[in-house]
């Protein structure tokens, strides 16, 4: 009478093995490099621990009053800013990203928000809801996910901190933002909305690189509209 759940369990553990050992091969014949020195890593880094150390971190707090934060403030009213690294021409959190965005490198976004929880602190000023900046539906079934899902549920679930991935809708599908010239990224407007009814929340939005801000502060505006809301940012990246 149990021979059905065995041979399920059976077929379970020879899938099990079976993806295991196609791993296995797809690591010997093609290895994982790191995007610095182009050495052989382990499957599950971006980088080797030499390289790591050329990493352009921001050595700046959550409620310090950091570049991010002066350049928000020009733009909307916010709280508190963070972000992990520089973004620049050549360097490496510029080749994470593009990983994390275009290679198909989901698992970047886990490793990232580790990067982030080794160096966030809220404090006393913890944000009530965590929301990532949306992908237009058609951009999103291109790609096959949101690069920020991972990373934002990362930080939910170090913080126990809820998240919603659909609170903010984008309602036109555009190229890629590296694409575009500097004048398409000032072309914001009505580029996004609420989708239901919020306030009195103190949230964060999560984007990956900020570059003139036009993109959280569309998003925040919606928010900051929406009624008693307070906004503060994460972002993975600042380019400056």
């Amino acid at each position: 009478m149990f021979a059905p759940e065995i041979t399920l369990w059976n077929n379970v553990q020879v899938s099990i093995l079976a993806k295991k050992y196609a791993q296995m091969i797809l690591d010997i014949l093609f290895p994982n490099r790191c995007l610095g020195c182009n050495s052989i890593i382990s499957a599950d880094l971006l980088i080797c621990e030499l390289c790591f150390s050329q990493i352009d971190f921001i050595h700046s707090g959550y409620s310090d009053d950091n570049f991010i934060k002066e350049k928000c403030r020009l733009l909307f009213p916010v709280e508190n800013t963070f972000a992990l690294m520089q973004f620049g021409k050549e360097n490496l959190s510029r080749k994470i990203i593009h990983e994390l965005k275009y290679k198909s490198r989901e698992i970047a976004g886990e490793i990232l928000a580790q990067w982030t929880l080794e160096r966030l602190d809220f404090g006393n000023q913890k944000p009530d809801l965590l929301v990532p900046v949306p992908l237009h539906p058609k951009k999103l079934k291109e790609r096959g996910y949101n690069q920020l899902h991972l990373f934002t549920e990362k930080i939910s679930e170090f913080y126990n901190i809820p998240f919603d991935h659909n609170l903010i809708r984008r309602n036109h599908y555009s190229k890629a933002q590296a694409l575009k010239n500097r004048q398409r990224r000032l072309e914001t407007e009505n580029t996004f909305s609420i989708t239901q009814t919020i306030t009195g929340k103190n949230i964060l939005l999560i984007d990956d690189v900020f570059t003139t801000g036009n993109t959280v502060a569309s998003i925040a505006w919606e928010i900051l509209k929406a009624g008693n809301n307070k906004i503060n940012v994460l972002v993975m990246a600042m380019d400056a």
